[in-house]
C-alpha cells in the first residue's frame, strides 16, 4: 500500500470515530506497530491527529458551525500560538472552564491527549474532546447559537452556579481601555456567569482584537487576571493592562514545545502579575 492511501486510511479511521488506539490500527492497515507510529507522527506534525499514550486522537478542523467557515483561518498562526501558551498555563489534573469561539477552540486543540477537566458551552470544542479518554468533559446545555454552537441564556447560567474551576478561559470580541467587549448580549450575560465560576480569569484573544468594539460589555480590564496575546499587541495597551493589573503572556509564533504545563521553551512573556489583596 502506498504510503500517502495509508495515512488517508488512517486518518479517515480516527477521523470517523474519533480516537483510535495503536493496535486497532495496526489490525485494520495490517502493517508493524513501527509503521504506524512513523504515521501518527507525519500527520500529528501536519496538524490532523494528536498523538496520545497508546492511540490518537483527531485534532483536525472542526467546521461544522458556519461562523467557523468564515472564522477559523483568519489569525489562524496567532490563534494556534495562544491556544499551547494559554495550554500550558494549566497543570495536569486542573479543571478550565472553555468558552466557545475560534481561540479557545485552539486552547482545546492543544489540551488533547492531557489529564484535565474541561467544562465548556461549546458544541464544537466538546465534539473534539469527547473522544480523548484522559480529559474528563463536562458539557453545559441552554439556547445553541446556531451560527456558533455555543450554549448560552439562563439554562446555561443556572447550569454553572454550581460549578467552580481554576481557570475561566474567555474569547473577546473586542478589547479597549474601558474593557472586554463581545458582539452577542445573551453570551455576555452568559460569560459573566463564566467568570464567576473561575478562580482565576483568563481572556484568550489575538492581537487584532485590540481597539476594536463589539456589540457588549462584558467587563471592565480590572477583573481580568490574565491576558494571552500574540506579540502583535499595540504597544499602548501594555501600559493600558498594566495599569489595570493584568498578567499579560504572550505567545510566541513558531513551533509548539513541551506542552506538560508548565511551559514550552520560552513561551510566555509576563509584563506584570495581579497581586490578591
Amino acid at each position: 500500500m502506498l504510503v500517502e492511501t495509508r495515512r488517508r486510511r488512517l486518518l479517515e479511521l480516527v477521523s470517523r470515530q474519533g480516537y483510535a488506539t495503536l493496535d486497532e490500527l495496526v489490525r485494520t492497515l495490517r502493517v508493524s506497530e513501527s509503521t504506524v507510529r512513523r504515521d501518527l507522527e507525519a500527520l500529528d506534525l501536519a496538524g490532523s491527529v494528536k498523538r496520545t499514550h497508546g492511540g490518537a486522537v483527531y485534532s483536525g478542523e472542526v467546521r461544522s458551525m458556519p461562523a467557523f467557515e468564515d472564522r477559523v483561518q483568519t489569525a489562524i498562526a496567532q490563534k494556534q500560538a495562544i491556544g499551547r501558551a494559554t495550554a500550558a498555563l494549566l497543570e495536569d489534573g486542573d479543571t478550565v472552564l472553555l468558552d466557545g469561539g475560534t481561540t479557545t477552540l485552539e486552547v482545546a486543540k492543544a489540551l488533547l491527549g492531557r489529564c484535565v477537566q474541561v467544562v465548556t458551552n461549546s458544541l464544537p470544542i466538546a465534539q473534539l474532546l469527547a473522544s480523548s479518554q484522559l480529559t474528563d468533559l463536562i458539557l453545559i446545555g441552554g439556547y445553541v447559537y446556531p451560527r456558533t454552537g455555543v450554549a448560552m441564556g439562563p439554562l446555561a447560567i443556572v447550569t454553572m452556579q454550581g460549578i467552580r474551576v481554576r481557570k475561566a478561559v474567555l474569547g473577546a470580541g473586542g478589547i479597549v481601555a474601558d474593557g472586554i467587549y463581545n458582539s452577542n448580549l445573551l453570551l455576555v450575560e452568559t460569560e459573566r456567569q463564566m467568570m464567576a465560576c473561575g478562580q482565576e480569569v483568563v481572556i484568550a484573544a489575538d492581537s487584532t482584537k485590540f481597539g476594536r468594539l463589539a456589540l457588549a460589555r462584558l467587563c471592565g480590564l480590572g477583573e481580568v487576571h490574565r491576558l494571552v496575546t500574540d506579540p502583535g499587541l499595540p504597544e499602548e495597551y501594555r501600559g493600558i493592562l498594566e495599569a489595570a493589573g493584568v498578567a499579560i503572556h504572550l505567545a510566541p509564533l513558531g513551533e509548539p514545545g513541551n506542552l506538560n504545563g508548565s511551559s514550552i521553551g520560552e513561551p510566555l512573556h509576563t509584563v506584570t502579575m495581579r497581586t490578591e489583596a
